[in-house]
């Protein structure tokens, strides 16, 4: 790369962050999750003047640990709540549209057998009000199935007192990145948005001043802004939220076989879980748990993992699925809204609640990743109405989110220079051509930003990308001219980083 090429990357988030303090913006959005996203993108789309700050990296925290659904909540029904299946079908809808780079149609199958907390009718009876409230056409209407159907979508799974079930569609997602698309669609409509930048203080005020500290620097500054939206998740204010813990675990597909995506009651407790692919992997989640466990600093827990195994032993029991068979072990928190009763936090609503202080701080707990964009639809036209500017129409489900023209840039690149399309490493396919993508166009600037949710290495190796990380410093210390020390720090924080989300917590069970 040219020299005057790696000093415009060095100058561009320079140039962001002196914009943030040299503007009176009629928003500030703290958080760079799903929801802080997907708020800036909206509001910015209404023409306000926008800034969104995060702490660490985009989708760092829950935004980049969920299933990778993008889902009806067919769980919901079971609880009564059908205005969730009717609000989420139609958002998943809409994504399906406006980003089919990132959301794609997925098949599930759902095996009953004897002696089911949900037998053949019920399932049946519930799938048929969930293509009701769904509103597709036939294809995409659940297919009811004998112990044979089942099998024939999913010769591996356990035969053993199968009595049937069915088949229905869903559609899945990369949660990181449909984050990092909100931000960047956002950026595309004037927003600044700036990753590794720390809310520290809100000072109350027309406008509000927001003392603030760059990560990288330990620079501090303030940020003006008229409005403030607190989008911090699992980081705000046990008053606002309690949270519910949710673990996955990663096997090689070939231990499971499972040919599409699975929807399963574990035998262990009854719950509704999930059996995904993920390219050669296999997904198995989530357990739902109330925790007190500090967001910086969750983990699975080997009780967790047990659980999870155990569910998917019962589905599929060719291989005695163990510990050492788990390639990658996360968990993430969900930010439910406060209660002041505390039951089964998979009976907890995933609704969401939108809150302004006295001071004006308008603050957002719950929701989850289907809903997020009417979500932020709402918590703009709280925005608006605190600003008194009068309320312009959200358009956010009529434009294409960004990130459609990847793919082909990408094959671009390679083919200017094949040295490009080298595999990081042999296990996985991520190229150093995304290295070099993610940090002049996706907004990556640590090694972990690339491998943990700009590609997906860290989740589907089984040393969490520590042997591609030394590649992929050697890519951004030339991109971004590193100091050997730098160079060095970098490689350290990385380290710490995936010993902090792969690392193996206390048991909770």
């Amino acid at each position: 790369m040219p020299p005057e090429r790696r000093e415009n990357l060095r100058a561009a988030r320079t140039a962001v962050l002196h914009n943030l303090t040299d503007t009176v913006f009629d928003v500030l959005v703290i958080g760079g999750g799903i929801t802080g996203a997907g708020t800036a993108r909206d509001a910015a789309m209404r023409g306000l003047s926008v800034a969104m700050v995060e702490k660490d990296d985009f989708a760092s925290g829950t935004s980049s640990r969920s299933s990778r659904l993008i889902h009806g909540g067919i769980r919901y029904l079971e609880h009564g709540q059908v205005h969730m299946v009717r609000e989420s079908s139609r958002e998943r809808a809409i994504l399906l549209e406006i980003a089919p780079h990132l959301v794609q149609r997925l098949r599930f199958t759902w095996p009953v057998y004897r002696g089911a907390r949900v037998p053949r009718w019920k399932l049946s009876l519930g799938l048929s009000v969930y293509d009701r409230l769904a509103g597709y056409s036939k294809l995409w209407h659940h297919e009811k199935l004998d112990a044979r159907g089942i099998l024939e979508n999913e010769p591996f799974l356990n035969p053993k007192e199968l009595t049937g079930g069915a088949s229905y569609f869903d559609a899945s997602t990369d949660d990181a990145r449909l984050t990092l698309a909100n931000v960047l669609s956002a950026r595309e409509y004037g927003a600044e948005a700036a990753n590794y930048v720390r809310a520290i203080k809100i000072n109350p005020g027309k406008p509000n001043g927001v003392r603030v500290r760059d990560e990288l620097t330990s620079i501090e500054f303030e940020i003006r802004a008229r409005s403030v939206v607190d989008a911090t998740g699992p980081w705000a204010s046990e008053a606002r939220t309690q949270k519910s813990k949710g673990t996955h675990i990663a096997l090689d597909r070939k231990l499971v076989n499972n040919r599409d995506a699975l929807t399963v009651l574990s035998p262990v407790d009854g719950r509704v879980m999930f059996i995904l692919p993920s390219g050669s992997f296999t997904i198995v989640g989530t357990t739902d748990s109330w925790t007190a466990e500090s967001p910086d600093d969750v983990h699975a827990s080997p009780g967790e993992i047990d659980y999870l195994l155990r569910s998917a032993r019962a589905s599929f029991p060719e291989h005695y699925l163990s510990p050492d068979h788990v390639t990658s072990a996360w968990a993430g928190l969900r930010p439910l809204v406060a209660s002041s009763t505390r039951g089964n936090p998979s009976a907890v609503s995933r609704e969401h609640r939108i809150t302004r202080d006295r001071s004006g701080t308008i603050s957002v707990s719950g929701g989850k990743m289907t809903t997020y964009r009417s979500m932020a639809s709402e918590i703009c036209d709280e925005v608006q109405r605190a600003l008194r500017s009068g309320k312009s129409p959200s358009t956010t489900a009529d434009e294409m989110l960004a990130g459609e023209e990847r793919a082909s840039d990408l094959k671009d690149m390679i083919q200017e220079d094949p040295f490009l399309g080298e595999t990081l490493i042999p296990e996985h396919q991520a190229t150093r051509a995304e290295v070099r993508y993610a940090a002049s166009r996706e907004l990556a600037v640590t090694i972990g930003d690339i491998l943990i949710r700009r590609t997906r290495v860290a989740f589907e190796t089984a040393d969490h990308g520590k042997v591609a990380a030394g590649i992929v410093a050697d890519e951004l210390s030339s991109l971004f001219t590193w100091s050997k020390n730098e160079k060095s720090d970098q490689l350290r924080r990385y380290d710490a980083e995936a010993n902090r989300i792969f690392g193996i917590g206390p048991s909770t069970a």
